[in-house]
């Protein structure tokens, strides 16, 4: 009888670095990794199908150093102590990077072998005439690089980690799989645990036709629409029910591009009428979505709570200065009132440094949108020239200079030179964007528009307090936020010093201490506030320019007076009237 082995898989999706070089990292964290569970499926399905052999014990873990601190001699101790092992750096984006090499110089000064994928190697692979010299470090380290997506080519690379026989790069950028079937994403519960809300993740589909000049994703995962199906879809709702997880954040940068997005929806919707569960969605969609019928409605539905609506910007020029050419400023406020009237909160993301801008532009900008659009919550990105995106490399082909800091690369840090401000104007435009759209007049007035229309003004309470406090309470984005920030005096930049315990516990338990009063005052304000709103007797009549039926309104609103949206209509109007000729003489 053969001696059966053991093989022990350790999957890391790694943090990234603080202004003070420290990981940032979280008691319970925010958004869940969607490549953690991608891999976890694959892994997982390896494993039944015994591609190591028959012979061998396959042990998986996931960690998400966002909320799980990464031991790094513990790991190794239980590869070692195994037959073979590896562990897989997975979903590394560029201000991940860092923290991944630091990771993986720990790991390799031991012998065990580690491999690194995600969109920084993939992005950059796919875009640039050369190895990036970050890559390349990677690799000079014995670190493998994956460059593509996994299904299908997982057990290929297990196999040679069993023969110590990683290959330095595995390259499948020109072979993207097909979705149908494959294997499918999921997260074990004690991971899940440890994300705020019990949260977890899926793609429904990869893949964008638009030719954003900003975003990475078109250059890793193609211009082709790849996508699961219902089937697949439903397995992956009961496989985490299973578990007791009901709420999902469907990754798909563009949902409402899914060519199957109404069977998907329907079979969701069947799923929550005929089980009685209580499923919840976050999805994330273009400004076009409510064109489409039925799909906001079905979506309301279906359980979706909240949508993320790449708005980007309200600038014409901007928006086809990126390529972006999809959005159209004469469609917003029709299709967030449309997304209000179901019920589902909205989430703008909101792009500020475009060629155009300037500080006095963007606070112009910030306050038109406040006044005439209905949307909830605006999330604010500086423009960054992220690795694997063609602004990227239409820079780095020029010669332009970039900051060499990779940890900067999220969206959060000014990274290159702007044409209209220096650095510290466009800082400071990004910081009067957070304080002017949250100012508390009007985060009132969004509490007015939700109660006047049915919403939940609880919900905006909560969203408001997330909005509203992470940057000057944790000095984070809010998308990298959590619950009780978490250091560890040995988990800092290797270039900056190891501070005493003396000094570094102190000041972590007093800033942890001030940082719980301010949340707490700034909570009690907020809930004082949605008291406010929904005690007062006359909230279902209130009404403002955002909340005004649409109607023929470019001579009203400040949104189409500027020379840029006056040119967009002009040419709107000559296309409509070519059409309608076009009409008249057939």
């Amino acid at each position: 009888m053969k001696t059966r082995q053991r093989f022990r898989l350790i999957l890391i999706k790694p943090s990234h670095y603080d202004n003070d070089g420290y990981v940032i990292r979280w008691w319970r964290g925010g958004l869940p990794s969607n490549s953690l569970a991608c891999l976890y499926g694959i892994a997982v399905e390896c494993r039944r199908r015994q591609v190591l052999g028959p012979d061998f014990d396959f042990d998986i873990e996931a960690i998400d150093e966002t909320n799980w601190k990464v031991k790094v001699e513990d790991l190794a101790r239980s590869i070692e102590a195994a037959d073979a092992g590896m562990v897989m750096l997975v979903g590394v984006q560029s201000n991940q990077f860092p923290r991944s090499f630091d990771i993986a110089k720990q790991f390799r000064s031991r012998g065990i072998q580690v491999a690194i994928g995600g969109f920084h190697v993939s992005g950059t692979l796919s875009m640039l005439p050369e190895i990036d010299p970050g890559v390349q470090e990677m690799m000079d380290l014995g670190v493998s690089v994956f460059a593509g997506e996994a299904e299908g080519r997982l057990e290929g690379l297990l196999q040679d980690a069993v023969a110590r026989k990683l290959q330095p790069l595995y390259n499948f950028l020109t072979d993207l799989p097909h979705l149908e079937g494959q294997p499918l994403p999921i997260i074990p519960r004690e991971q899940i645990e440890r994300v705020t809300g019990h949260t977890t993740s899926f793609d429904a589909g990869r893949g964008c036709p638009f030719q954003c000049s900003f975003c990475t994703i078109i250059n890793v995962q193609g211009r082709k629409s790849r996508r699961r199906t219902a089937d697949d879809i439903e397995a992956v709702i009961r496989g985490n029910v299973a578990q007791g997880i009901y709420a999902f954040f469907i990754t798909d940068d563009n949902f409402a591009r899914n060519k199957d997005w109404e069977v998907l929806l329907n079979r969701i919707i069947e799923l929550r009428e005929k089980e009685g569960w209580g499923l919840s969605f976050t999805i994330q969609v273009d400004t076009l979505c409510h064109k489409l019928p039925n799909f906001i409605e079905k979506c309301a539905k279906a359980g979706v709570r909240r949508c993320f609506i790449g708005l980007e910007n309200i600038n014409p020029d901007s928006l086809l200065g990126a390529k972006k050419r999809q959005n159209k400023i004469t469609d917003y406020r029709e299709m967030m009132l449309a997304w209000k009237q179901a019920k589902i909160m909205t989430v703008g993301g909101y792009i500020l440094g475009f060629p155009n801008d300037t500080l006095a532009s963007i606070v112009r900008d910030i306050k038109i949108v406040q006044d005439e659009l209905p949307i909830d919550m605006l999330e604010f990105f500086f423009l960054t020239p992220l690795p694997g995106s063609e602004d990227h490399k239409t820079l780095y082909t020029k010669g332009v200079a970039m900051d060499p800091d990779l940890n900067k690369y999220d969206l959060d840090h000014v990274t290159v030179a702007h044409l209209n401000m220096s650095k510290a104007e466009w800082e400071r435009a990004y910081k009067l964007a957070w304080d002017t759209y949250y100012s508390w007049e009007h985060v009132e007035i969004i509490m007015r528009r939700a109660a006047a229309t049915g919403n939940n003004v609880g919900k905006i309470k909560t969203y408001a307090l997330y909005f509203k406090g992470y940057h000057p309470i944790e000095q984070v984005h809010p998308l990298e936020g959590g619950a009780l920030r978490l250091k560890s005096r040995h988990e800092r930049r290797p270039h900056l010093p190891v501070e005493p315990a003396w000094l570094f516990y102190p000041r972590y338990f007093v800033e942890t201490a001030v940082k719980a009063m301010r949340w707490a005052t700034l909570a009690i304000r907020l809930e004082r506030l949605a008291r406010k709103v929904k005690n007062d007797p006359r909230r279902l009549e209130y009404m403002d320019q955002a909340l005004t039926p649409v109607i023929n309104e470019v001579e009203s609103l400040e949104l189409y007076k500027t020379r840029s949206s006056q040119a967009f209509l002009d040419q709107r109007r000559h296309v409509e009237e070519a059409q309608k000729s076009k009409v008249a003489a057939g």
